[in-house]
């Protein structure tokens, strides 16, 4: 179609509704096939936002609990020295951050975190989106053991005046880290949900930070406990089969 020069097209970012506006009014023209991840909230949609409700009444009401039974505050993020005080606060503001980009695709609101060629779709496929979910379902399993198998040992980051005792039952016999297993299931399922760029690169900036946070750790670990802790490396993964 021809449009004369008191004339222009407009499209909706997520509603894909052409327009035509005319001497400052608008007027719709036609609807282009819209996608149902673009046009409403879909059974995706609540998954998401369940899962990350599940995960933050998880984490504070075992902050709420611990801190009753033992007075002890088990976040300890930014009480490091150095370098390292900043990085844990840098990466707990990314994490605020992704879920917040999370919740922000999971309602389709008019506002956006980011530009659009940082928030292009890589992979949307119905496949991909299964495996999505299957791998943040799998990831529930052990973030909920480690939770009720870790008492009052639990802290967020390494506190080093007051640590818990050396867990190694339960859900730890499988993996040494199950909350952090868990994450990197949830950070690759939600991107394989999604397809976008931003949570693919931050699924793979996560990994790699994670292992460093896992490395820097077990030095804290080895110090703290010492043989144990050593004899313990020994019979099981540091992540499920490595």
């Amino acid at each position: 179609m021809i449009w004369s020069a008191a004339a222009a097209t407009a499209l909706d970012r997520y509603g894909r509704v052409p327009v035509q506006i005319i001497l400052g009014k608008t007027i719709q023209i036609g609807t282009r096939r819209r996608t149902s991840n673009e046009l409403r909230m879909g059974l995706l949609n609540y998954f998401q936002i369940t899962v990350v409700g599940i995960v933050l009444c998880v984490i504070l009401s075992k902050i709420i609990y611990s801190w009753r039974a033992t007075g002890v505050n088990p976040v300890v993020i930014g009480r490091g020295h150095g370098r390292w005080r900043i990085v844990e606060l840098l990466a707990f503001l990314a994490m605020i951050f992704w879920v917040a980009e999370v919740m922000l695709r999971a309602f389709r609101p008019r506002l956006d975190q980011f530009p659009e060629i940082v928030d292009l779709s890589l992979l949307q496929t119905q496949a991909a989106r299964i495996i999505g979910v299957a791998l943040v379902m799998l990831g529930l399993v052990p973030f909920i053991l480690a939770f009720v198998d870790f008492g009052t040992s639990w802290r967020i980051g390494i506190d080093r005046k007051t640590p818990g005792v050396l867990v190694t039952g339960g859900i730890f016999t499988v993996t040494r880290n199950p909350i952090f297993v868990a994450f990197i299931l949830f950070f690759f399922g939600i991107f394989l949900i999604n397809g976008t760029w931003f949570f693919l690169i931050f699924a793979l900036l996560a990994l790699v930070a994670l292992h460093f946070q896992i490395l820097r750790e077990e030095e804290f670990l080895k110090q703290q406990y010492g043989p144990s802790y050593e004899d313990y490396c020994k019979h099981t993964a540091r992540y499920v089969i490595w």
